[in-house]
């Protein structure tokens, strides 16, 4: 009975795609060049249908047998090979996530599944520490061994699995071992797209993403956020926490590993009122050791002072803290700021040395504590970087140059191309990457707070976003940064990204130091909001 739709199905394209399958139809003169005239389909058709069997074979003999089971290090992983449109590599650690790399370009992707630790190679590993060392060519060699026997099989599978529906549709052998032919030539060009676009330093941009499912049941639904945000803060600040060490995990990988001389700087922006966000930068700054937090502004909703007591535990952050005014933060709230003694507030192109760094900003040039539109809008942003501008030549002219700056403003930031290595700023609510025509990177963060409590009155809260930075010590210039995205207040995915400089990704030693960044991406204009 199971066979009896298979039979019938394969017996219908049969029918459509032998040549001797369309009687001539003695009611219908014939036509030059019509079917009806050679009862054969047309050559397209036929080269359709053969290469829909070809792939449909090739898929069915890699789900039965295009997977191989191969120790890597101390795991045991199961290897496979999966149609997919855009290639690349992905690495799952279930039920934890997954490691996405952009390894290839090809119709192929390859699946790594770690099923679990060997107990007994991984105490080895702990009874003797000194194997650690020869852990990642140890690695290597596993998986270039795996890769090779996946290979194989894969090609087996491949051409079984084409041959096979091949002669089950066509019943003739000569068309079966057609569509096995076409099936090599097939893998094989895709093994050829692969070895062209092979790019082994995909390993230093890596993509952690996962699907955190008990998390709500934890934190229970939006309601009870609502009556026990205590409990959601510290489900929130857990959540961090175990993301960024299974992260630390996955960089055994040969990326960018920070030296223990590396500059670890936290940015974070528009915060607006969110009490959850000092939970997660607290957890972020225990995770990556962090020197100092740069916030560029919106850290209040209106600024009142009644507002105050929400910025007192920016004392027990456990790092130094550089703030500047957002267009939502008053005069008020920079006074109260700067009662605290690990945080330095810039205003007016002011200069501090902080964790080794010599950082310069200023607070925006507008207040709207009710959302309404900036007075003055971009001009008086613009003239603000301006002031800014000069601030940073000033402090070059008298030696003591600035490394970093720092405004909330995007509009104001671009006003410093050329005067400073790096400035950083928030407003947009969303990430902003680009290298400014005079040498000047400008990074913009999205919102550290998800947009604050307000989020929750949009459809989709915004995801609660911050970046660590990695600056050399000696030359004080950007190494790479780590994109930590949280999925806002549904507390549902989590994902950290790794970023290089481009030249950083040209070199062969992935940590070697560069003195003068270049982009990584396209950049993007959101639109700002308010």
């Amino acid at each position: 009975m199971v066979r009896a739709p298979f039979r019938a199905a394969a017996d219908r394209v049969r029918h459509l795609l032998s040549p001797s399958a369309r009687p001539k139809s003695p009611s219908r003169k014939p036509v030059p060049g019509d079917l009806a005239e050679s009862g054969r389909p047309r050559p397209y058709v036929r080269a359709l249908g053969m290469l829909g069997v070809v792939v449909v074979g090739a898929w069915l003999g890699l789900l039965a047998v295009g997977s191989i089971r191969t120790p890597v290090g101390p795991m045991d992983t199961n290897m496979t090979l999966r149609p997919s449109l855009t290639g690349g590599s992905k690495i799952n650690v279930s039920p934890l996530g997954a490691l996405e790399l952009d390894s290839h370009i090809a119709p192929l992707r390859l699946d790594v599944d770690v099923d679990r630790l060997d107990p007994a190679r991984s105490q080895a590993l702990v009874d003797q520490p000194e194997r650690f060392s020869g852990l990642q060519d140890e690695v290597t060699r596993d998986v270039a061994a795996g890769t090779r026997e996946l290979a194989v099989r894969s090609c087996v599978a491949v051409i079984s699995g084409a041959t096979a529906l091949g002669l089950v549709v066509y019943r003739r052998p000569r068309r079966a071992l057609a569509a096995g032919g076409l099936a090599l030539t097939l893998l094989a060009a895709s093994g050829v797209s692969a070895y062209a676009t092979w790019n082994p330093k995909s390993v230093l941009e890596p993509k952690f993403s996962g699907l955190l499912s008990s998390a709500p049941s934890l934190v229970g639904d939006a309601r009870s956020i609502v009556t026990e945000f205590d409990i959601y803060q510290q489900e929130l600040a857990r959540l961090v926490t175990n993301v960024t060490r299974l992260y630390d995990a996955t960089s055994t990988l040969p990326v960018y590993q920070p030296d223990p001389g590396t500059i670890r700087a936290l940015h974070v922006s528009d915060i607006h009122l969110n009490p959850a966000a000092w939970h997660i930068i607290a957890s972020l700054v225990e995770q990556y050791e962090i020197d100092v937090i740069i916030d560029s502004g919106d850290t209040m909703d209106h600024g009142s002072a009644a507002e105050n007591g929400f910025l007192d535990p920016i004392r027990d952050l456990g790092a130094p803290y550089v703030w500047v005014r957002g267009n939502h933060d008053s005069k008020v709230t920079q006074a109260y700021l700067e009662k605290f003694g690990n945080v330095r507030v810039l205003d007016n192109g002011r200069a501090v040395n902080v964790a080794g760094l010599r950082i310069a900003g200023t607070g925006d040039a507008s207040f709207t504590p009710d959302r309404t539109r900036p007075v003055g809008g971009r001009a008086a942003a613009e003239l603000e970087g301006m002031r800014l501008a000069s601030a940073l030549r000033d402090q070059e002219q008298a030696g003591t140059p600035v490394d970093i700056a720092v405004a909330h403003d995007p509009a104001t930031a671009r006003q410093t191309d050329g005067t400073v290595p790096l400035v950083l700023a928030g407003h947009l609510h969303n990430r902003v990457n680009e290298q400014l025509k005079g040498g000047t990177r400008l990074k913009v963060e999205g919102s550290t707070g998800g947009g604050g409590l307000r989020a929750v009155q949009n459809e989709k809260p915004e995801k609660v976003r911050a970046s660590v930075l990695y600056l050399d010590r000696s030359t004080r210039r950007l190494q790479a940064w780590d994109e930590i995205t949280l999925g806002g207040l549904g507390l549902t995915t989590a994902e950290v990204s790794r970023h290089l400089p481009e030249e950083n990704l040209e070199k062969d030693a992935p940590a070697s130091p560069s003195p003068t960044p270049s982009p990584t991406g396209s950049p993007v204009r959101p639109t700002p909001s308010p």
